[in-house]
C-alpha cells in the first residue's frame, strides 16, 4: 500500500505562512506502516529543539504528528505522537478520550529532513500489530509557526473546536493487510 493524502487546517486556527500538510501512508508485506508527513511553507515552521530519542509527554504543545487508530468493533483507540525533536509517545485509550494510559511501544525511528520549502518527519509506529490489524486511522498535525500561530491539520474536523479524538477524524478505512 501506498496512499499520499491532504490534511486540511482547522478552519477556525487556520495557518498564516504554512502552505500545506500531506501524509504518505504506506506499508511493507508484514503490515508495518511507515508515515512521512510534509509540510509546505517550512520556512516559517517552528521547531522544537532536538534531543535524544525517547517517550515523552504534550509534545501536541508545539508542532507534532500524530496518528490515531482503532480496530474493527473497539470502542477504544490508540495514539501515536511523533515530534521533530525525536520524542514520541504511544497511548491506548478505552473510549473518547477516556481510560488513558501509556501503550508499550519501541521507538518508532523517527527521522527529519529540510528540503526546498518543504519539511519532511517520517516515523514508523509500534507495536506494528495494532497498527496493521486497525481498521480506522486519523492521520493529524499541529503546526507551530514562528510567530507562534498554531493550526490543526486533519483529514477530516468535526463541528466546533479542533478535536483530534472525536469519532469523525477517523477518516480513513483500510481493509485488513490479507485483503479480507
Amino acid at each position: 500500500m501506498n496512499l499520499m493524502l491532504t490534511l486540511i487546517s482547522h478552519p477556525d486556527f487556520p495557518p498564516k505562512r504554512i502552505d500545506g500538510v500531506g501524509v504518505q501512508v504506506s506499508s511493507d508485506p508484514e503490515g508495518a506502516i511507515r508515515l512521512e508527513y510534509r509540510v509546505s511553507g517550512a520556512g516559517a515552521l517552528a521547531l522544537p529543539p532536538m534531543t535524544t530519542p525517547g517517550r515523552a509527554d504534550g509534545l501536541w504543545k508545539t508542532t507534532c504528528f500524530e496518528l490515531f487508530c482503532t480496530k474493527p468493533g473497539l470502542t477504544g483507540y490508540y495514539e501515536f505522537n511523533f515530534s521533530p525533536s525525536f520524542e514520541w509517545a504511544a497511548y491506548a485509550f478505552e473510549g473518547y478520550r477516556a481510560g488513558m494510559k501509556n501503550l508499550p511501544a519501541d521507538d518508532p525511528g523517527i527521522t527529519i529532513s529540510p528540503a526546498g520549502g518543504f519539511f519532511f518527519l517520517a516515523a514508523e509506529p509500534s507495536p506494528v500489530e495494532l497498527v496493521r490489524d486497525a481498521a480506522k486511522f486519523s492521520l493529524t498535525a499541529v503546526i507551530e509557526e514562528k510567530d507562534g500561530t498554531k493550526s490543526y491539520w486533519a483529514l477530516r474536523h468535526p463541528p466546533g473546536k479542533p478535536d483530534f479524538h472525536h469519532p469523525d477524524c477517523f477518516a480513513l478505512e483500510l481493509p485488513a493487510p490479507d485483503g479480507s
